[in-house]
């Protein structure tokens, strides 16, 4: 949640913090199951009469066994819907006689090599680790080694195989922390050097095979080759990385050693990066001296056409400079007029996009930046750094062979290439952005020769070959890193985009600082088109095109709260009077007006194809004056996205599948939030696609990808979700998040306790307003919390607060008849609004000072995640909210992130995670 409005003094930043996902449930294997009966060895007519017997009750038995499996797995799914899909691979591999996953709470078996031992392996003695049969190599002048701290990254060694000693393939698995606080945060993130580095135990693994006990001390590592591709965003404190390195084999060529390898790492079930092709090599210090560098062929340097978008300029005029040491200092600091002059005087770098200092501080000068130079013409820019024998990337790595690590020389590049972005103006208010590498990119690395403590002077060239927008802004790169003027390293299309940010926020950004040229078009009159997912365009104008309707406002309607034959055709008529139908939200909870686009077949439950519907927002709508604020609420955008879910849920014919009644849930999912929508008329248009359908029993399980979009085209809105279909008995289930514990912790502290006091309007559609002139909480008619009974401000586990709301349940709530026919329970999104509201009521305590003249405000680009495991019914008695905070940024714009859970009469059922 920010608040935006006048400056406050210097930034603070504290946190951040994370939950971890909860186990896995056993599902029933096939041998939980009676055995088929026997064939009868004889036909008489007693047999006949007695295997008639067996039969039947062998047919009842097996009826049993199927309604135990079936309420079972009905537990199952409510106990760990997190892991709806595995549990139903799971299902499927019992079935086929597979092993089923292990039993929830089955203790983790100890790693193989502890931290201690990998210390042990990077400075101290292999004899101690691997045993007497490695006892020589700690003779010798160098041997394969982990790097010493602060960069001995591998926090545990899962696993090891292959036959010790024996030069043939092999495979290790390890983990790595990212912990809060870690010395190498970069904007929150793991950098791309450590997330590619912290699968550094190939160098265990080779020692390991004995490639030490075959080049005897005499030949050094060095990396030779590889190809690294990013999957997702970089890692964030909370994260542990798991790392599958493989071996595959060593070959001799002459005296020398080489050996090929790749690795896959993961953040829970989720891929992070993948590296193939690599191949590392043993040599002599001749050798390396006697290499010659990068030898770039005819090919190689040819001059190629760069690619840009059409009718692109950077959105500040470029010419050829150079930026000392201050300078650079300048962008540390967050000053860019301090290193670019005019106009970037009043403009302040967010903290996430500074250029890193510390021991990142990678790059001393800027020797050159020319906008039309380099071999593709758009732009390169060159950069030096002074190296020191005792630098601390010299002194770790390793301890008796001196030599950077090229995860680092790519980061060198990296950092050169973010100057140049931002001398082209890339630029934002915003705090939630990040340098990221752009997922899907393969980067590949050659390197050459070393760094060791008797080079002087590096440099750093970095020709920009693609700039795009996809919708973050990405460059495309190849980098030439040189030690004492030879060519040692190459990096062919390194990556970069602003995640975060948008080519219609960046020309916002300059529009607000300078007037548009009177002789060109210019930024004032370009126009972002984000088509959606899968389609960028650039256009003129933003006229936006007349969308033929496909379903009307009463065919919706019907859905929501009439026949649903009247929607959907005469296959759905048994749904009008006779049996249950999963709805829409009715008004004033609906925010579908029309369907305009409808790609998939209907009645095919299937994935593919999307579907748009569009929204009308009013600035008389009643969750504005609600709000208090001129923001719409997160929960109706939310709301707008998951809509057009359902509607495809419907559409699809879901629940014409199943004979029992089947209720539709969202189960969770994970969001940004790009663009803050005002209160003015303007037209949203929510577009999803089902990504993956998945049943088991009486259970659907759906995933989709969701997008909002403005009248420009402009992404506001982008995420996954996933909903499922389930019988009144598996809702009855109700288990909750499980292992879920208070985020507080028990030795929280009880304050006074605050009753808030509801301000009008009081309902949807209360002529009455109560506007206030700063932040403030919303009123009655979206208030969702009662009062917040706990506020320790220096609590939780990140000790930066932790508050707890309380909100007393009325079965005649307004929600409850909106959401849904037939079916009242919560909506999800008011649960989440509930959450927001005890952060806005955080915010308001500890940036009281400063909130006169701002107001509430969605954080922009800041990726959230909720998990849903219960219901809220008009039944129970009370919600309660709790709150831990982990971070607090008081700066431009100050904000709070925060992690939750929410309980209803005491069982948690939704988690939020960085909101």
């Amino acid at each position: 949640m920010a608040a935006t409005g006048s400056a406050l003094p210097a930034s603070r930043t504290r946190g951040p913090g994370s939950i971890d996902e909860p186990a896995a449930k056993r599902v029933p294997a096939a041998a939980d199951f009676p055995p088929p009966p026997q064939p009868p060895e004889t036909t008489d007519e007693s047999d006949i009469r007695s295997m008639a017997l067996r039969g039947a009750e062998a047919a009842a038995r097996a009826h049993e066994a199927y309604l135990a499996f079936s309420k079972t797995l009905n537990r199952a799914y409510a106990e760990a819907l997190e892991l709806q899909l595995e549990l139903i691979e799971a299902a499927k591999a019992a079935g086929a006689g597979l092993s089923p996953p292990p039993a929830a709470g089955a203790s983790a078996p100890p790693p193989a090599y502890d931290r201690d031992l990998c210390m042990e392996f990077a400075v101290g003695s292999a004899e101690k680790v691997f045993g007497p049969a490695f006892a020589e190599l700690d003779r010798y002048r160098v041997r394969v080694r982990l790097p010493d701290e602060p960069l001995m990254l591998v926090d545990r060694i899962l696993s090891v195989e292959g036959e010790k000693g024996s030069l043939s393939s092999g495979r290790v698995v390890t983990e790595h922390d990212v912990l809060p606080g870690a010395w190498y945060l970069d904007g929150g993130k793991a950098p791309v050097c450590i997330s590619v580095e912290a699968g550094q135990a190939d160098l265990f693994l080779c020692s390991y095979l004995g490639i030490d006990l075959h080049v005897r001390g005499e030949r050094a590592y060095r990396l030779l080759d590889a190809t690294v591709s990013f999957h997702r965003g970089l890692p964030e404190p909370g994260d542990t990385i798991r790392y599958e390195i493989e071996i595959e084999k060593f070959v001799r060529q002459g005296d020398t050693w080489l050996f090929f390898f790749h690795f896959e790492g993961t953040i829970g079930a989720t891929p992070l990066i993948t590296m193939t092709d690599g191949c590392a090599g043993f040599f002599t210090p001749g050798e390396v001296e006697n290499s010659g560098g990068i030898l770039l062929t005819a090919e190689e340097i040819r001059p190629q056409p760069g690619k840009q978008p059409e009718n692109w300029s950077p959105p500040v005029a470029m010419c050829r400079e150079t930026y000392g040491k201050e300078a650079l200092a300048a962008l540390r600091e967050g000053d860019a007029g301090g290193c670019f002059g005019h106009p970037f005087a009043d403009v302040v770098i967010p903290d996430p996009l500074r250029l890193p200092g510390g021991r990142l501080h990678l790059i001393d000068r800027v020797v050159e930046v020319d906008p039309e130079g380099g071999r593709y013409g758009i732009g390169t820019i060159s950069a030096e750094a002074d190296i020191h024998p005792d630098d601390w990337f010299l002194t770790c790595h390793f301890v008796d062979d001196r030599v950077m690590p090229g995860t680092l020389m790519y980061e060198c590049c990296a950092h050169t290439l973010r100057v140049f972005l931002q001398r082209m103006g890339w630029f934002t208010d915003s705090e939630s952005v990040a340098y990221e590498p752009k997922p899907g990119v393969k980067s590949v690395l050659k390197c050459r020769g070393p760094v060791t403590p008797e080079t002087r002077i590096v440099r750093y060239q970095v020709e920009i070959r693609e700039l795009g927008f996809d919708p973050h802004p990405y460059a495309l790169a190849d980098a030439h890193m040189f030690a004492d003027g030879r060519r040692i390293v190459m990096f062919r299309d390194m990556s970069m985009q602003v995640t975060g940010l948008t080519r219609a926020q960046i020309d916002t950004f300059w529009e607000r600082r300078q007037p548009p040229a009177p002789d060109s078009v210019g930024r004032a009159g370009r126009s972002t088109k984000t088509a959606g997912p899968g389609s960028v365009k650039t256009s003129q104008t933003s006229e936006k095109k007349l969308k033929k309707t496909v379903f009307g406002r009463d065919r919706i309607l019907a859905f929501a709260r009439g026949k649903p034959s009247e929607a959907f055709g005469p296959r759905y008529a048994p749904f009008d009077e006779d049996r249950f139908f999963a709805r829409l939200p009715s008004p004033p909870y609906s925010f579908i007006d029309r369907v305009v686009r409808v790609d998939p077949p209907a009645e095919v439950m299937a994935p593919g194809g999307w579907v748009e519907a569009e929204f009308t927002v009013r600035p008389d709508a009643w969750y504005f004056a609600a709000n208090r604020t001129a923001s719409i609420p997160y929960c109706v955008l939310q709301e707008a996205a998951l809509q057009v879910c359902g509607f495809t849920a419907a559409y699809a014919g879901s629940s014409l599948t199943s004979e029992k009644d089947l209720h539709f849930r969202n189960l969770g999912g994970e969001a940004v939030q790009w663009i803050d929508i005002l209160r003015r008329r303007q037209v949203l248009t929510a577009r999803c696609r089902m990504t993956r359908v998945s049943t088991a029993a009486d259970m659907i399980i759906q995933d989709y990808e969701m997008a909002v979009v403005d009248e420009q085209e402009s992404l506001v809105y982008e995420g996954t979700t996933h909903f499922g279909f389930f019988t009144p008995e598996a809702l009855a289930q109700q288990v909750g998040i499980r292992g879920a514990k208070a985020a507080g912790g028990a030795e929280q502290r009880r304050g006074e306790g605050v009753q808030l006091d509801p301000a009008p309007p009081f309902f949807p559609g209360d002529p009455n307003t109560d506007p206030v002139p700063g932040a403030a909480l919303p009123a009655k008619a979206l208030l969702m919390i009662d009062r917040i009974d706990l506020f320790a401000p220096d609590g939780g586990p990140h000790g930066l607060g932790f508050l707890r709301g309380e909100k007393r349940i009325d079965p005649e709530e307004w929600f409850f008849a909106a959401h849904f026919f037939q079916d009242p329970v919560c909506p999800g999104s008011l649960g989440l609004e509930s959450f927001l509201q005890v952060l806005k009521f955080a915010a308001l305590h500890y940036f009281e000072d400063a909130l006169q003249h701002r107001r509430f405000a969605p954080m922009l680009g800041q990726k959230h995640r909720w998990t849903y495991r219960g219901q809220i019914l008009p039944e129970n008695g009370a919600v309660t909210v709790e709150a831990a905070v982990t971070r607090i940024e008081e700066g431009a714009e100050p904000y709070l992130l925060a992690d939750g859970l929410l309980r209803v009469d005491g069982l948690p059922i939704y988690r939020m995670e960085n909101f």
